[in-house]
């Protein structure tokens, strides 16, 4: 049973490939996407995958790999870990706007959904209810507007100020990332250009506003592309934004001296996440999948 769960923000500072295993349709190499809402996602599984391998180069014990984490498969002893990583959900994406280079793009379910996570975490996020119809959208920042419309890639929208929308910002620029000066240009900007879509609206944004590479096979015998190996490749692109729980339990090992509560578990991994760059996915050595992680609660 987990005793200690807090939720950890994931912000996107490069392309990020966390594979789908198949193609659909054009894209031969898709992101991961939950069933029933299409946004992208990352499963826990490759988000613990990712902390089990640089757990070390993030300044853990060795010792504390087998113990928080579980033992590599096929070892003789077998236990479960004290730390679990649930599935990323999709908080803010960006998108290309006419005015303000881009904005980070939200809708209501997805505040909600961060909202119930956070409350699960503890650390309760008290946003005020926003709602908009489609065509429309809730921004805080006139800066963006052209004449009355807010221009998102080739769509415009009938734009209106929202207090509540800004005091949503505000919290989340606060919660989402380190506080440095390194964050500080995004934190603001996410204060202040974040935009509510309806969840139609949004949902159109994170189906096809994602980074789509061709690649080609390389002919290992004469060193160019081989004549049949185009291929594509999706990736969430840099600025998003997304939420995951992160559960503790007392360890697991089966011995009495080598024990540790949750609360002592989640204290020893808490400093190595928290403000740390990670490494999520596919293409590594390429340059994907870097993300900043922040943990709340």
């Amino acid at each position: 049973m987990f005793e200690k769960t807090a939720a950890v923000f994931l912000y996107a500072v490069s392309p990020v490939h966390m594979g789908a295993g198949q193609a659909v349709d054009v894209i031969d190499n898709p992101i991961q996407r939950e069933r029933h809402t299409q946004h992208p996602c990352f499963a826990g599984s490759g988000i613990k995958g990712a902390v089990r391998h640089s757990y070390a180069a993030l300044g853990g014990k060795q010792d504390d790999i087998t113990r928080l984490l579980g033992p590599d498969s096929g070892t003789s002893t077998l236990h479960a870990g004290a730390v679990s990583f649930g599935d990323a959900q999709m908080l803010a994406l960006p998108v290309r706007s006419l005015k303000g280079g881009y904005v980070y793009a939200t809708c209501p379910q997805a505040l909600a959904r961060a909202q119930r996570l956070l409350h699960l975490a503890g650390a309760a996020a008290l946003w005020p209810a926003v709602r908009v119809d489609d065509g429309h959208c809730l921004f805080a920042n006139p800066a963006l507007l052209s004449g009355e419309k807010l221009h998102l890639e080739a769509f415009e929208y009938t734009a209106k100020t929202s207090e509540p929308l800004a005091q949503i910002a505000a919290d989340l620029a606060r919660r989402a990332l380190p506080a440095s000066d390194a964050y500080q240009f995004f934190a603001d900007k996410l204060g202040t250009d974040l935009v509510l879509l309806s969840d139609t609206d949004f949902g159109y944004f994170a189906k096809n506003a994602m980074l789509v590479e061709p690649h080609v096979r390389i002919d290992p015998e004469t060193g160019t592309a081989a004549s049949t190996g185009l291929f594509y490749t999706e990736n969430l692109p840099p600025e998003s934004l997304l939420i995951a729980p992160l559960l503790a339990s007392q360890t697991r090992t089966g011995k009495p001296d080598d024990h540790l509560s949750a609360e002592e578990v989640f204290t020893r991994l808490k400093p190595l996440l928290d403000g740390k760059l990670l490494q999520i996915g596919g293409d590594a050595t390429t340059g994907r999948g870097l993300v900043v992680a922040k943990v709340e609660g």
